[in-house]
């Protein structure tokens, strides 16, 4: 299955395409490591945001690392991937076709992915990115985190996740999230590989000792494969 964007075409990922994701994800022409950065397609009230998601961009540039993320132009979605190109790294999109209605692919990315949903959409991430880093978001994003970490919890996999808690953004959902390990729905080592960090230098100081694991998303388990 292909689909037409401004004169090129591009194959759609499906959700059984994914029963077999090293076919369906080639990773063998990237030359660093991606960091899977969910955000959201708005910019927010607060300029601080849109700042943050640009620092946010140009450290991964400048500190060698790429960026794979939902594939927009607008919002911190756009920002982030603008200075990820500016600044010569890397930047793959990954889509869904009906959010095209919505938002609109941005036209500058090393490679731009289709997918038929956002399940499928969620694991093309995954397996491309070496780490996982949350900035602010919502709804979308909130649901982003928290089912990468239920993963984690899961053991699909041992990548890296930072809560980006950029103007205490995140304090409340932090603070939820402590509750729910005090009352026993969770356990405090799942609640501490959320990482939390404050500034962008945090972040990249932690990336950059931990970014070039080699260690896969299980990504047929959750796809739903027996294989």
């Amino acid at each position: 299955m292909q689909m037409k964007i401004n004169n090129d075409m591009y194959d759609v990922i499906t959700s059984k395409d994914i029963t077999d994701i090293e076919k369906a994800v080639d990773k063998s022409i990237l030359t660093m490591p991606l960091v899977a950065v969910y955000c959201g397609s708005r910019l927010g009230n607060n300029d601080v945001y849109e700042q943050a998601a640009r620092e946010l961009g140009s450290a991964l540039a400048n500190n060698g690392m790429g960026l794979v993320y939902g594939g927009a132009s607008i919002g911190l979605m756009g920002a982030v991937a603008d200075e990820v190109i500016e600044g010569g790294a890397e930047a793959v999109g990954v889509i869904p076709t009906f959010m095209l209605k919505h938002e609109i692919a941005h036209e500058q990315l090393t490679r731009l992915h289709l997918t038929d949903t956002m399940h499928t959409r969620k694991t093309v991430m995954a397996e491309y990115a070496d780490a996982f880093i949350t900035l602010p978001g919502g709804l979308g994003t909130l649901e982003e985190i928290m089912e990468i970490a239920t993963w984690r919890q899961l053991y699909q996999h041992e990548k890296p996740m930072i809560i980006l808690n950029i103007n205490g953004f995140y304090d409340r959902m932090i603070e939820h999230l402590t509750y729910t390990a005090d009352q026993g729905f969770m356990k405090q080592e799942d609640l501490d590989r959320l990482v939390v960090c404050n500034t962008i230098g945090e972040a990249i100081d932690m990336l950059q000792t931990v970014v070039t694991i080699n260690d896969e998303v299980d990504t047929k388990k959750m796809a739903g494969s027996n294989s």
